[in-house]
Formats: structure tokens, sequence, C-alpha cells
């Protein structure tokens, strides 16, 4: 699989929430290894946002990208939900 197949996959984390798409990668050309990955956070229509991501929290490439780790982004989203499902209840 070359980099060009890569760019516009899906990154999804370890718990399987889609963070956003593969948009570019740092490469160290001295030694020729991959040192992270850009990925553009599934955000808005018109907003972006894109995260570095440290190659050794890549978990596999393939259809999609999965990485080895819960992103912040996907956390903060539960807990909004969280407090919205606590407020509701609440309410009635």
């Amino acid at each position: 699989m070359n980099i060009k197949e890569v760019l516009g996959s899906k990154v999804l984390d370890k718990n399987a929430y889609e963070v956003g798409t593969v948009s570019d990668f740092d490469f160290d050309q001295k030694e020729g290894t991959i040192n992270s990955m850009i990925v553009s956070l599934k955000k808005g229509v018109f907003s972006k946002e894109e995260l570095e991501v440290p190659f050794e929290d890549i978990e596999t490439i393939g259809g999609y990208v999965i990485l080895s780790k819960e992103l912040p982004e996907a956390e903060e989203t539960e807990e909004e939900v969280e407090v919205q499902k606590v407020e509701v209840e609440k309410e009635e």
C-alpha cells in the first residue's frame, strides 16, 4: 500500500468512533521513516481542525486507519452526551 492510497482514508479511534480523515504525513527525510499522520478532524461542514497523530499510535492501516488510542475529542463528545442525558432525566 502506498501513501496515495491512504490519503483520504477514514480514521477510527480504538472504540471505532470515526474521528476524521488522513490528510497528510510527516516524514523524517534522513531516516526515511514516517513520524506522524495528520488527521483532519470530523467537526463540521465549514470548520477544519487537524490533529497530528504519532506513528506509534497507529494500530493498523487498511480500509480504515485504526488508532490504538481513544482521542480526547471522542471522549468530550461522550461526556457532553452524558450531561445532556442527565439534564433530560432531571427535567422529567
